[in-house]
């Protein structure tokens, strides 16, 4: 494949009118062609009216097909592989390694979500078949499924030029739905993004869906972005990025004559208690593991863990965690903005009044900055709220508290996560159920013994959490039940047979599990 710098609107390279970027090798410095033309008001709308026009077709393919077409999707991803990972590595600086293993991540959960819609739970049919002799009354016949809400904007995130960008988990949920996909491309990676567009337009196209079905457009977040978003044919929004542009997303979906859900995951520090028997039984392991959670990919992951709570008397425990970052050397960051804000953070945490007690040495690059471990209490950290915003990178915050109820006290003060992890032994266990209900209001994924980067794509997994972890806290980014995020309940009542749409049909014809009179049936 060749890379156009081009925008894919409905199945077409248009070259869009409004100014241009080039990405940038953020080890090297060195600017990567090509150039990339950024879409104007009536390009971006030529993709939001093709999304909107393909829908009505998109939303009534069977199970199926749809599953066949995401299928097709990770397919084309896997042939080209090697363009795809080669060009995300100049563009991010991410290892090889790591990337092929996000672009299996990213074909492994198109895949699931054809898996799922095989399933078809998440169509939640429910019947309630009509009671003409009901003594209380006649009951109407009443079929409930779920349907899609149309056009979705994504936009691609910096930290995962694969999974959660163009191809990625909202891309690849939002389709699952039943709904066309306008990916509003993270310039950073322009290439890689374009890239995955064109694989994703040729399994549109195979499919002998319309056109309409996909669309990738680059341009500026603060103006095409936030057209985008405003645009009325566009029912929803998902979003990974920072907790600035997330809210910006949220004020423009609420003001809109039809306010429409915005899915943003922002903000998260994913606090980690060491209770103290796992502190006693093993400080070492706890250490290690924690400083190689805290460095993976420089800090670069929305489950970084950036706050550790540690009992009075742990100095042995900081001793060893310093050591080990003071040996620690800095990793290329996604971009020179990116290294700022880092650098900024840091500053952030000073001026709060936390100390400095470890730090790494500085990479061979001009983006990769040195890991650095701050130090400070948690009535301070009560007292001091700043020091609970996020630095994204390699840069944590150790607090020392007091006892339980000085524990409890603190977790009560935190901002909502992504994560909270308990490193605890048995001798812990009443302390873990003394605070697992705080644990359950603050975040969405709650880990034992373990780290927190490191997502599983399930079934089962969260990866959401309450404000300013993301804006809706009753859903998940990863996994198969995002897909509820784009979906709403319909009910149909007293309709014969022949005009009921297939999933509530009496015959089943999609073979899908439902509930009926409020007991489960299998197909």
């Amino acid at each position: 494949m060749t890379i156009t710098g081009a925008s894919i609107i409905a199945g077409e390279h248009i070259s869009g009118g409004n100014g241009t970027t080039e990405a940038t090798n953020p080890a090297t410095g060195e600017s990567l062609p090509p150039r990339f033309t950024f879409v104007t008001s009536a390009e971006l709308n030529l993709a939001a009216t093709a999304a909107e026009a393909a829908f009505d077709l998109y939303r009534r393919t069977a199970p199926e097909e749809r599953a066949a077409f995401l299928e097709l999707i990770a397919a084309n991803l896997d042939e080209c592989k090697s363009e795809i990972v080669t060009r995300a590595h100049l563009e991010t600086g991410l290892p090889m390694g790591r990337l092929e293993g996000e672009h299996g991540r990213t074909t492994g959960q198109l895949r699931l979500f054809a898996r799922e819609l095989r399933l078809g739970a998440h169509q939640e049919v429910r019947i309630d078949e009509a009671q003409p002799e009901r003594p209380s009354g006649p009951a109407p016949d009443l079929r409930q499924r779920q349907v899609p809400l149309g056009p979705v904007a994504v936009f691609g995130a910096s930290n995962f030029p694969l999974a959660f960008s163009t191809a990625g988990g909202d891309t690849a949920s939002a389709l699952a739905a039943g709904c066309p996909v306008i990916v509003k491309a993270h310039n950073s990676h322009a290439g890689t993004a374009e890239l995955a567009g064109q694989a994703i337009a040729q399994a549109v196209r195979d499919s002998g869906l319309p056109g309409g079905v996909f669309s990738l457009i680059f341009g500026p977040g603060a103006t095409i972005g936030q057209e985008l978003a405003a645009h009325p044919s566009i029912k929803a929004i998902a979003f990974t990025g920072s907790q600035a542009a997330g809210t910006a997303l949220m004020r423009t979906a609420a003001g809109r004559p039809e306010p429409v859900p915005v899915y943003a995951e922002m903000s998260s520090i994913n606090p980690v208690i060491v209770l103290p028997g796992a502190l006693a039984a093993d400080s070492e392991a706890v250490a290690s593991g924690f400083t190689a959670s805290l460095t993976l990919g420089s800090g670069q992951f929305c489950t970084n863990p950036g706050l550790v709570f540690v009992p009075k008397d742990s100095e042995r425990f900081t001793g060893i965690v310093a050591d080990s970052l003071s040996r620690a050397v800095g990793q290329t960051m996604l971009s020179s903005g990116i290294r700022q804000a880092y650098t900024d953070g840091l500053g952030r945490l000073e001026r709060g009044g936390a100390e400095l007690v470890a730090t790494g040495a500085d990479g061979p690059t001009e983006n990769a900055p040195a890991p650095a471990l701050y130090l400070t209490t948690s009535a301070h950290l009560r007292a001091t709220p700043d020091l609970q915003d996020e630095v994204f990178g390699a840069a944590a915050l150790l607090v020392v508290y007091d006892d339980l109820n000085d524990l409890k006290t603190t977790l009560e003060a935190l901002h909502g996560q992504l994560t909270i992890t308990v490193h605890a032994t048995e001798t812990d266990h009443e302390q873990v159920r003394a605070i697992l209900p705080i644990l359950e209001r603050k975040a969405g994924r709650l880990i034992v013994n373990g780290w927190p980067t490191g997502v599983e794509v399930n079934h089962s997994v969260v990866h959401g959490g309450p404000f300013p972890a993301t804006s809706d806290a009753r859903t998940t980014s990863v996994g198969t039940l995002a897909i509820h995020r784009f979906q709403r309940p319909v009910s149909y009542q007293g309709f014969p047979d022949g005009l009921l749409p297939e999933p509530v049909r009496d015959d089943n014809p999609w073979r899908l599990p439902r509930r009926v009179n409020g007991e489960p049936r299998l197909p």
